[in-house]
């Protein structure tokens, strides 16, 4: 699986290396041989039965696996990984030169221009002043951005200090010469109250509105939406408690098997043998109830 998982990128593609790292995960490691499955190497590699198929026989084709029994209903199909040898795992040189061949190629080979120098990509720029050095090396001259180097010079176009004229100087009509009154903060206001355990619809514990619990009421526990969620809780735990029991006792039951074969295996031998026995009597038992009857089961002369 490792050694799938280092294969170049002109040997497979990226589907065709899960499809193999999953054929290669399921694979003996003394025969190589593999039964993945359909349904498993579908969720590896994430595509369609169809798709799923074509791509095994890529793999067949490139000689990285072979088909040593094909699949029918209800078998699954068996295949060999590597059948003309395990490629060794490349090493970090081997990986390092690589990666250099493939930074160096071009992205569309149709648009190859390797006769062309190609120029070094820039530094990433860290602070506003390498962009300006940047755009003066490239003739464009420094862009007036980012933040002010100084005060502003005064000149006539900043506003004259001084009471602004834009505002009306007056309250609008029907407004007294004071200032108006504006209403009181938010905080102020009466808040309601916070609301408590009751509310949830725990029963038992009464209702600030009603001194006895009424027939219907969420806070009193007494609305049967609220019975009914109580109920199902109830049943859910008790179902819970259940499991837990039969869980128990099967796990107390298993150890005590266990013990017995360990403290006494001659018990666990004439029960074995005993078993065989019985079923052993009972098949010939139905063969000879089922030799009596027609023609078929007639004595073996033909008479």
């Amino acid at each position: 699986m490792v050694v799938a998982a280092y294969l170049p990128g002109d040997v497979v593609n990226q589907t065709q290396k899960l499809a193999l790292m999953k054929i290669c995960d399921s694979a003996d490691d003394e025969t190589r041989l593999s039964k993945p499955g359909i349904r498993r190497l579908r969720a590896w590699v994430g595509v369609t039965e169809k798709r799923c198929m074509t791509i095994v026989t890529e793999l067949v084709a490139k000689g990285l696996i072979e088909r040593v029994e094909v699949g029918k209903q209800g078998r699954r199909a068996v295949y060999r990984v590597f059948p003309m040898g395990v490629p060794p795992t490349p090493s970090n040189d081997d990986l390092d030169a690589r990666f250099k061949e493939a930074d160096a190629a071009p992205k569309n080979p149709r648009l190859d221009r390797s006769y062309a120098a190609r120029a070094a990509p820039s530094k990433p720029a860290m602070t506003h002043e390498d962009i300006d050095v940047r755009a003066l090396a490239a003739g464009e001259g420094v862009k007036e951005a980012g933040f002010p180097q100084g005060n502003p010079d005064d000149d006539e176009g900043r506003v004259s200090p001084g009471k602004p004229t834009g505002f009306r100087q007056e309250n609008p009509k029907g407004f007294p010469r004071e200032t108006p009154s504006l209403p009181s903060s938010s905080s102020l206001l009466p808040s309601p109250p916070t609301p408590t355990a009751d509310a949830a619809g725990e029963p038992g514990r009464g209702c600030s509105r009603h001194p006895v619990p009424a027939a219907s009421c969420r806070a009193c526990g007494t609305n049967p939406r609220s019975a009914r969620a109580a109920a199902e809780k109830d049943r859910a735990e008790a179902d819970r408690h259940a499991q837990q029991d039969w869980l128990r006792g099967y796990q107390e039951d298993l150890a005590r098997a266990r013990r017995v074969a360990q403290e006494r295996p001659e018990d666990v031998e004439a029960a074995r043998l005993a078993a065989r026995q019985a079923a052993r009597q009972g098949r010939e038992k139905a063969r000879e109830a089922g030799g009596g009857d027609g023609p078929a089961g007639g004595p073996p002369d033909g008479s």
